[in-house]
């Protein structure tokens, strides 16, 4: 296939440096793809970008990931996950005879080194609205030579976050159209990867012994275990996608609109959030694919795209264009003054940070919800009553006041939830406690204008009662399997096999 048929929309990329000509002589060095938001080898755009521009300047190409030393507290949970599919990304990538780096340590110091080292001519970096990337790459534009180009490259959402908007949105309506509009010339099919076509000739890499840095970062992050329901992965993405078994599309999506709403079927729920948090999975892969049965399953089909496409692009736009995206000052004018004229308010109930972690509370719903977080990493979302906004609005009932329960709650999402540091994730408490992408609700004690949720309103959505049931059997079951897995490992340190 001719380069110039993949070349990628102008439109997705950004470029962050432009670089000094070359002299007339002088052959243009490697292109390098920074790999660290979209973590796959398939419907990558910023790889496809990456090999095409390879391609048309005869160089050769490689990729690079640099592993931070516990990423936003992030523990073994998230870790574990991330680095399996990495594993397997290097396989695959390797495959295509492109090189695949991995680095460890500061970025802002191992990306410029390396960039030097292999003498690169173009750099490739994913997009993330976060500003401990931002900052790093801001660093790494800075430090690495004027002779290199930066291009920005938005492979997570389906429309650019750039182009679906260039200003902080007040809510979904207020994007919906904007994104709606561009779908056309964004929601396409992917081009075929094409190998590069010079050989990387130059700098050698350390071979990645990925079985030790994986029990490291596991035996180092081990207060918030790995989790089993969810298989780490671009294959395994793809399966909980399209899977002959249990897929969403293909198995699960006829009763998508109405048993989602159940806590007590946690297999109506896609279960991609985690493959779209690390990129394991293209957000436009799964738009594309549930198209293709939107006339069978519409409404399931229309409620999906508008998650996956509106609400996380919104999610992105908020983190992007409000620097406070994870504090008060971040929340509307209204929201902030209702809240601080609410703040000494008398609550009922209040607790302490190590009381919230264990589900400690007088709620029976909300320990269930705590405590299926913390030992499965996921909480259940509603598609009319988030269970999450359910959860972080006690928060606020419980604590001291609005700063507290925010940070709180992000706390809480980022250490045990295996989407956790996401701009979803963020957003999520934002609206919740802050009333972000929200509307102003009838004044009350505590919550001001902020919307009010109780326990009465769940009881109306679903069946209370078999929840925390289910919690507690899953709940038991786990801490059966953690305390014969430690038992096993006490007993290998006391008994090794002898050599």
């Amino acid at each position: 296939m001719a380069s110039t048929t993949t070349a990628v929309q102008p439109g997705r990329i950004r470029i962050l440096k432009k670089p000094s000509r070359l002299l007339p002589d002088q052959t243009p060095g490697p292109v390098v793809y920074w790999m660290f938001r979209d973590q796959r080898l398939r419907d990558n755009w910023a790889l496809i970008h990456a090999v095409d521009l390879a391609n048309r300047t005869n160089a050769p190409v490689a990729v690079v990931f640099n592993l931070f030393d516990q990423f936003l507290g992030a523990k073994a949970r998230q870790l574990g996950f991330m680095l399996k599919g990495l594993r397997q990304i290097h396989r695959q990538i390797e495959s295509l005879q492109i090189p695949f780096f991995l680095l460890q340590g500061d970025a802002k110091e191992t990306i410029p080194e390396f960039m030097k080292e292999c003498g690169a001519s173009h750099l490739v970096t994913d997009f993330s609205p976060l500003r401990e990337i931002r900052s790093c790459k801001e660093e790494v534009v800075k430090r690495t030579s004027v002779a290199l180009a930066i291009d920005e490259v938005d492979a997570h959402n389906v429309v650019p976050m750039w182009a679906a908007s260039g200003k902080l949105e007040y809510s979904a309506r207020t994007i919906r159209g904007k994104i709606n509009k561009l779908l056309p010339e964004y929601l396409v099919e992917f081009p075929e990867l094409e190998p590069p076509r010079k050989k990387w000739g130059g700098m050698v890499g350390k071979v990645v012994d990925w079985d030790s840095i994986i029990d490291r970062v596991v035996r180092e992050g081990a207060e918030v275990p790995e989790v089993e329901w969810c298989v780490p992965g671009e294959d395994a993405g793809m399966e909980v996608l399209m899977g002959r078994q249990e897929g969403f599309l293909t198995k699960r999506l006829r009763n998508y609109s109405t048993d989602r709403n159940n806590p007590v079927k946690p297999k109506a729920l896609s279960g991609l959030s985690p493959y779209l948090h690390f990129g394991q999975i293209s957000a436009q892969r799964c738009a594309l694919e549930a198209r293709k049965v939107q006339k069978t399953y519409p409404q399931a089909v229309d409620t999906f795209l508008e998650e996956l496409i509106v609400r996380r692009e919104l999610s992105d736009n908020f983190c992007y264009y409000q620097p406070h995206y994870d504090s008060l000052e971040g929340a509307w004018e209204w929201a902030r003054k209702s809240l601080m004229d609410h703040a000494s308010d008398k609550r009922e109930h209040t607790y302490s940070l190590e009381q919230l972690e264990k589900g400690q509370t007088a709620d029976p719903l909300w320990n269930a919800s705590q405590l299926e977080m913390v030992y499965q990493g996921k909480m259940h979302d509603l598609s009319t009553f988030t269970y999450r906004m359910y959860w972080a609005k006690k928060i606020l009932e419980w604590t001291e006041g609005p700063e507290e329960a925010l940070s709180i709650s992000i706390f809480l999402n980022n250490k045990y939830e295996l989407d956790g540091r996401d701009p979803s994730g963020y957003v999520g408490c934002m609206w919740s406690i802050c009333g972000v992408h929200d509307q102003g609700w009838k004044e009350r004690p505590v919550f001001g204008k902020i919307r009010y949720m109780n326990y009465a309103g769940c009881k109306r959505k679903f069946n209370v009662d078999s929840y925390i049931s289910y919690v507690k059997s899953l709940v038991s079951v786990t801490k059966k399997k953690r305390k014969a897995e430690e038992q096993l490992t006490r007993d290998s340190i006391d008994h090794p096999k002898a050599k």
